[in-house]
């Protein structure tokens, strides 16, 4: 079993877009450049995230998608299905029809880890993953700052005037 490039790109674009939507509807455009993937493809994908609901569309000058959904209520399985990623790795896909028509030995195996699998993909939530993207972010940010602080020309002391001597008052 192998997650295919349709549902990494959408997962990505799916984060993209969750990431930027506070400013307006995100273009497929700007979602193509910034994550490299193709506009058709990208048109593709969220043409079928729309019929699933999980994003809208606005047409129009200033147009693009948003969330369909709050963003905790949109999980990674939850994705990959909208786009027809299929998650399973028996190779009958579940039919039971493995080996000569029968059930193959490792059935039980495989459709154990297709439980599994969608447990777990079905327990993230797009929420978690634009969090974990806005902290790697941040680190890279301070990692950034800090690399500029580290390649400033080190300061040389300014000389630091005598301060004037004041007449003190006489004791008497």
């Amino acid at each position: 079993m192998r997650l295919t490039t349709k549902g990494r790109f959408a997962v990505t674009a799916m984060i993209d877009l969750a990431l930027r939507e506070h400013n307006g509807p995100v273009t497929l455009a700007g979602i193509s450049q910034r994550q490299k993937i193709s506009l058709s493809y990208l048109e593709q994908l969220f043409g079928k995230l729309r019929r699933h609901e999980l994003v809208e569309s606005t047409r129009g000058p200033g147009g693009g998608y948003t969330l369909g959904k709050p963003i905790g209520h949109i999980s990674v399985a939850d994705i990959i299905y909208a786009v027809d990623e299929p998650l399973d790795a028996t190779q009958c896909g579940g039919k039971e029809n493995c080996q000569d028509d029968q059930r193959c030995m490792t059935h039980d195996l495989w459709a154990n880890l297709n439980r599994v699998m969608v447990d777990y993909l079905d327990s993230v939530s797009l929420l978690d993953l634009v969090e974990q993207q806005r902290q790697k972010m941040a680190q890279q940010g301070a990692n950034v700052a800090v690399l500029h602080d580290n390649r400033r020309e080190p300061r040389t002391p300014r000389p630091v005037a005598p301060a004037a001597i004041k007449p003190q008052p006489a004791v008497g």
